[in-house]
């Protein structure tokens, strides 16, 4: 399963020439990463921060611009996970408009206590089955 979020390109992502000015889609991804905790795993960043007190900070990012958008582009940001650790997520974040792929990531991040700074594991009983759901199927030969 992936979870899509569709995500009109504003002015304000743009650099002079009006096309995306890269670091805003490392914005857009982390935007995309909030929406899928609070729609698709169904636990909020307020109650991921203030009750649970855990955090999910990235610790590894690579981005390929594969072509440019511009102001007023509908883009679908499509997010899977493509692996489970004993604490870290590494996600693929693709923003695609129609059926061009514009822009991939892949994100890793860390479930983490916000108060120790230390990473928390991700249990059978919650997180693991939550992440699962959205995790990549191989590719068909």
């Amino acid at each position: 399963m992936t979870y899509d979020r569709p995500k009109r390109i504003r002015f304000a992502h743009c650099d002079p020439a009006g096309i995306v000015f890269y670091p805003r889609y490392v914005e857009l991804f982390n935007e995309v990463v909030e929406d899928w905790f609070a729609e698709g795993l169904g636990v909020d960043f307020h109650t991921l921060h203030e009750d649970m007190r855990l955090g999910i900070p990235m610790v590894k990012l690579e981005v390929e611009y594969l072509a440019p958008s511009r102001y007023g582009d509908l883009l679908t940001f499509r997010l899977q996970v493509v692996e489970i650790g004993n604490a870290s997520l590494q996600l693929e974040i693709g923003a695609w408009a129609g059926e061009q792929l514009r822009v991939r990531g892949r994100l890793k991040i860390v479930l983490a206590d916000i108060d120790k700074l230390r990473p928390v594991p991700i249990t059978e009983e919650f997180w693991r089955p939550k992440f699962a759901a959205y995790l990549k199927q191989p590719e068909q030969k």
